[in-house]
């Protein structure tokens, strides 16, 4: 009877669900953003697939992340517990903060997803076209005001792309940069500046709603379901994408660090999270290992070049 009853409290054991850790996620950014949107995304889907039992996001903002990203590393060192939303943002704003907290100072899991830059005006505006918005740069390029994310930014650095390619000096931008993307988009609606620029995602609610005019995506080529050219189609020779990664603390253990990795490869495989990818118009660009951070080397001296040709970097 004994082993009966073991053999049924062993065999009801395993039948429950195998969660792994549970997971503090540190969004960088203030409420609203893109970090913020991936972060809490994370927490839905790892509790709905079972990947973990109890998720738990904590917003850290301020400085393009490099406020986070310090806390990160001196609260969390060792924890395996403690993950952090980051991105392409955060590796120009290390540059243009001179942080001397780092990417090198956590442990990168995986780069997660993609998204391209989107330029819009209020619906009000005379602005147009993007050939409207880049004769009025040429006429005053202080004259005209961009709102987006932190300075020296994925937004930040597309704007001086787009300046560069349409023979505008880039040192003469008028960018003003906001710490959230609620805060981005509420100067925008206002009317507080000429154009915004974000991600897609960040404004996609307004731009159906009528409330913001598209006048163009930072991609290659067109995107299915997304009524707007491209730069390119726009004349100007500019194709950038925002990315999105997830780190770990620093000081963790090989066989930790292999443990969240796994973690993620379930995310990235499962529906609710390639749901995910589709409902918020975001590309799936996992990748983990050696790639990601050969990759992430790429990404940070490739920044660096650009910084400095907007004069942001010196």
């Amino acid at each position: 009877m004994k082993h009966f009853m073991l053999a049924t409290i062993l065999a009801g054991a395993m039948a429950l669900p195998a969660y792994a850790a549970d997971y503090t996620v540190m969004a960088p950014a203030a409420p609203g953003g893109g970090w913020d949107q991936t972060a809490r995304s994370l927490q839905t889907v790892l509790q709905q697939e079972k990947i973990s039992k109890r998720v738990q996001v904590m917003n850290v903002p301020g400085a393009g992340g490099t406020i986070g990203i310090a806390q990160f590393a001196s609260q969390q060192k060792g924890n395996p517990n403690a993950l952090m939303v980051g991105g392409y943002v955060m590796v120009g704003a290390i540059l243009t903060n001179k942080s001397p907290v780092t990417l090198k100072d956590v442990t990168p899991i995986a780069r997660l997803t993609g998204e391209y830059e989107s330029i819009v005006v209020p619906a009000s505006s005379d602005i147009k076209t993007v050939a409207d918005l880049v004769a009025k740069l040429k006429e005053n390029p202080g004259a005209v005001s961009w709102g987006g994310g932190s300075a020296g930014g994925t937004d930040h650095i597309t704007v001086g792309l787009i300046a560069k390619a349409a023979g505008v000096d880039p040192t003469k931008i008028n960018y003003i940069a906001f710490s959230g993307g609620g805060e981005s988009l509420a100067a925008i609606l206002g009317g507080q500046v000429t154009a915004g620029i974000a991600s897609y995602g960040e404004l996609e609610s307004q731009i159906k709603a009528g409330t913001l005019r598209l006048l163009a995506v930072s991609s290659e080529k067109r995107i299915d379901g997304i009524d707007a050219p491209t730069l390119k189609e726009s004349g100007l020779d500019v194709v950038i994408q925002n990315w999105r990664m997830v780190a770990a603390a620093p000081g963790i253990t090989p066989e930790q660090k292999a443990a969240i990795v796994a973690d993620f490869d379930k995310l990235d495989k499962s529906k609710g999270w390639q749901d995910t990818l589709k409902t918020k118009g975001w590309q799936d660009t996992y990748l983990t290992g050696p790639a990601f951070e050969e990759q992430l080397a790429k990404d940070i001296a490739s920044t660096e070049t650009i910084l400095k040709d907007i004069g942001l970097v010196k």
